[in-house]
């Protein structure tokens, strides 16, 4: 067996969530023009918890996480064969559209990513976007208390969110995604431009948050997946047909991936054999 992948069509066993499920991602093919990015990977998203995606680079963490609010679809020549069920819901359904989709699946970059305006108008950028019709202060506050920044800003809320250190910038982002309450938080490798201590409050914050929303990661620290996914789908790269393909190796409970795990495959990587 290489150390990527199995040999031939390996399918991974189903993962049986333990609760109700928020996002079922049925991955048959993701393609970028004629490269096939991802293969049969099915993982399905539990409310309230948050679900890590591991691996080497190349398997399509990213790639499936953006599908799960059509980020992807930005790409010309990105193409999705499956299903993703929002609620019983297929976002990729043709009467769909991708913004309302987004305003309750949200997003946060690997990189923070403010906007060059001030603190207040960065979170209340959605709301606004949206028509919100309610009371922009309060949602706004809200939004900065719930990413743990308030007390950092409250005094500065005219400022450029420019001005922020790259800890607060992120959980400024934070802000933003939540301000518009959305369902769903999306985040690809939301601490990797940072430092250590920035991390551990933004791995703080992502615990604090499954408690109103459900939270998906994509991260490339297989500590970090331990200290804070509920859950953990291990992706590997099929080469064994002279392309990099993205497919799920192992998907359960993260204890269970990372102590016991079902595949050789996900033993060789979380003893750290390759990355």
């Amino acid at each position: 067996m290489d150390t990527l992948t199995h040999q031939g069509d390996f399918i991974a066993t189903p993962y049986e969530p333990k609760g109700p499920v928020v996002i079922d991602c049925d991955v048959k093919n993701i393609y970028y023009g004629d490269f096939r990015a991802v293969r049969d990977s099915r993982i399905p998203i539990e409310k309230n918890k948050v679900t890590g995606f591991i691996g080497p680079s190349g398997c399509g963490k990213s790639t499936v996480l953006r599908s799960m609010n059509r980020m992807n679809d930005l790409v010309e020549s990105f193409r999705f064969d499956g299903k993703v069920q929002y609620h019983d819901h297929d976002i990729y359904d043709k009467k769909v559209d991708p913004v309302i989709v987004r305003r309750y699946i949200g997003m946060v970059f690997q990189l923070p990513n403010p906007f060059s305006m001030s603190i207040y108008d960065n979170v209340a950028f959605g709301l606004r976007l949206n028509n919100y019709k309610g009371d922009e202060e309060e949602m706004v506050v809200k939004a900065l208390k719930r990413a743990a920044i308030w007390n950092d800003v409250k005094d500065k809320l005219k400022n450029s969110g420019l001005s922020l250190s790259g800890g607060q910038q992120q959980r400024l982002c934070i802000a933003r995604a939540i301000a518009t309450e959305p369902d769903v938080l999306l985040m690809d490798e939301p601490a990797s431009a940072l430092d250590p201590i920035a991390t551990r409050q933004i791995e703080e914050l992502m615990v604090e948050l499954k408690e109103d929303y459900t939270v998906a990661l994509v991260t490339h620290n297989m500590q970090q997946a331990t200290r804070v996914a509920d859950v953990t789908a291990f992706m590997g790269v099929d080469i064994s047909k002279g392309g990099r393909t993205g497919y799920l190796v192992e998907m359960n409970e993260t204890r269970k991936v990372f102590e016991d795990p079902e595949q050789e495959l996900t033993k060789e990587y979380v003893r750290g054999e390759f990355s």
